[in-house]
């Protein structure tokens, strides 16, 4: 007698086109019986499942090549195991060993028995499936921890630390380990090279990827001086043996500490935001995810830096996170909150707390959630941070007096900056002479035409731009007054104004487009003044 037990799937041949075994068993000394090959779309397997009750194999007339197999094997009788209205199974039996046929309370007997196997049976195959399924699952959670363990050892332990500048990382790694990773390169020039990525797919091949990309870029790194170059030949080496279907994306930035300099390019990563004074913008660089194709080319960007200002790296884990309703972190929240935040030394943790917020605590992280910031340290005055960027802007109508509008404006924005009070007074006195200068000289006093202020702060200085619509002369230099020759008519009696308006200042800078002619009054808000 022969039982066999097979999910229900390969039985009825709803898993694919896999035959179904019959497999054999022992009675006493009977011979082996070689295993019998029934496939899914056999007719055979249709009858017992509708049929319920014992079958003669010998009188069976089907077309059907296992009711042919199962007769070569010896079988007589085959009882469907059915449980619930499902064919679970076989009981299957040669001749009897008296050589005589079986009698019909030989059938009663074996269809009351197979109405007991088949519930036992299930409960056979659902213990099966279950200690299958423990087994996977314990070799999958080693291999998460396995590629959690590599993950970690290959992402920085710290950030370095730059003077000038403050550099902040944070890994949360979901449940499902993707590929994420970053990176610090100290180069033999002083300029540090910053790294972010995403391998596509999870778990342990992910994992190798990730490292195997890390450690190629940092060759590179050391022996190629841009992000361009670098992202050439990192795709070039990993194009070859990276698994089918995978890729990663990359953003590989280079800082020059000194001047603030920022060179990036991007292999199809999220694009990174910079926080300035005057709002946040994307780095746009395109470029194709490594490992996808070879002899691919990377764009390049670059930016400077200022101080106050900072960048802000990101993998898809944050804007591609959902909420409970199935609603989408995205992009468009990311960038308000760096703009409400991206000046804050803790811009990391307030994104944290709004992803929480969003996702609610109880909802499984979806991906591995990276971020880093760069930011440059602002420039401040008495312990106080100065303000960069643009600090106020304005027109004012050529007529004689509001220079010393102009001069109120200008002192209130130079308070605001930080710079002091001695600097303070020279700059009135610099801001009401040359717009007069502005107003007489280059706009005639003519009211309709107006002269352009614009007082800014960047790297450390104060900068106040006065325009009038004088293009096309160009502003001579300043000449040191002799009043002897002045007297004697050999010089001209003006020319006292721009003299005093440079020795009032730290620079003084002059430029015309053919339509507007600029003065420029610089100060340096810390240090000794050159004036």
């Amino acid at each position: 007698m022969t039982l066999f037990t097979n999910s229900l799937g390969r039985i009825l041949g709803r898993g694919g086109t896999e035959a179904t075994p019959v497999e054999p068993s022992y009675a006493g000394g009977a011979a082996i019986i070689q295993p019998v090959e029934i496939a899914p779309n056999d007719p055979i397997l249709a009858y017992f499942q509708s049929n319920g009750g014992v079958v003669d194999i010998d009188v069976l007339a089907l077309d059907s090549p296992g009711l042919l197999a199962l007769r070569e094997s010896g079988m007589k009788l085959v009882v469907p195991l059915i449980n619930q209205g499902e064919l679970i199974g076989l009981l299957n039996l040669g001749p009897r060993l008296s050589e005589q046929d079986y009698s019909a309370d030989d059938r009663r007997l074996l269809e009351n028995l197979a109405g007991h196997v088949a519930p036992a049976v299930m409960v056979a195959q659902l213990v099966r499936q279950q200690e299958a399924e423990a087994r996977t699952r314990e070799r999958f959670e080693q291999e998460l921890r396995v590629a959690q363990l590599i993950q970690q050892n290959f992402l920085p332990k710290e950030a370095p630390d730059l003077a000038g500048w403050q550099l902040a990382a944070y890994y949360q790694p979901a449940r499902e380990v993707g590929g994420d990773f970053y990176d610090f390169i100290n180069l033999d020039d002083g300029r540090l090279g910053l790294v972010i990525g995403d391998v596509t797919d999870k778990g342990v091949p992910a994992a190798l990827v990730m490292a195997a990309t890390r450690s190629v870029i940092r060759a590179a790194a050391q022996r190629l001086t841009s992000p361009g170059e670098v992202l050439e030949r990192v795709n070039d080496l990993v194009c070859p043996d990276i698994p089918p279907n995978m890729f990663a994306t990359c953003l590989y930035c280079i800082l020059d500490p000194e001047t603030g300099h920022l060179a990036y390019a991007n292999a199809g990563h999220n694009l990174p935001y910079l926080h300035t004074a005057e709002g946040v913008k994307e780095l746009l660089a395109t470029g194709m995810p490594l490992g996808l194709l070879p002899g691919m080319t990377y764009e390049e960007g670059e930016v400077v830096m200022q101080p106050g200002e900072s960048v802000l790296l990101h993998s898809d884990g944050l804007a591609e996170a959902h909420n409970p309703q199935r609603e989408m972190f995205g992009f468009p929240r990311l960038l308000e909150l760096v703009a409400l935040h991206g000046s804050k030394p803790d811009l990391i943790e307030i994104l944290c707390r709004e992803l929480a917020a969003f996702t609610s605590l109880e909802r499984q992280q979806e991906d591995d959630v990276t971020l880093v910031t760069l930011s440059r340290t602002p420039v401040e005055v008495d312990n106080q941070p100065v303000p960069q960027g643009p600090l106020d802007e304005f027109t004012i109508a050529s007529e004689p007096g509001n220079e010393r509008l102009v001069m109120e404006r200008a002192s209130r924005a130079a308070e605001q900056a930080g710079l002091p009070a001695a600097q303070i007074e020279r700059l009135k006195t610099a801001v009401s002479e040359a717009t007069m200068n502005a107003m007489e000289h280059g706009n005639k006093y003519q009211a309709e035409l107006p002269v352009s202020v614009r007082v800014t702060v960047s790297a450390g200085q104060l900068c106040i731009a006065i325009s009038d619509s004088a293009g096309d002369q160009s502003i001579p230099e300043p000449q040191v007054p002799d009043l002897e020759a002045k007297l004697a008519g050999m010089q001209t009696p003006r020319g006292w104004g721009l003299f005093l308006i440079k020795n009032m200042v730290d620079d003084l800078r002059t430029s015309h487009d053919g339509v507007r002619h600029t003065i420029e009054l610089v100060f340096n808000l810390k240090g000794d003044s050159d004036a």
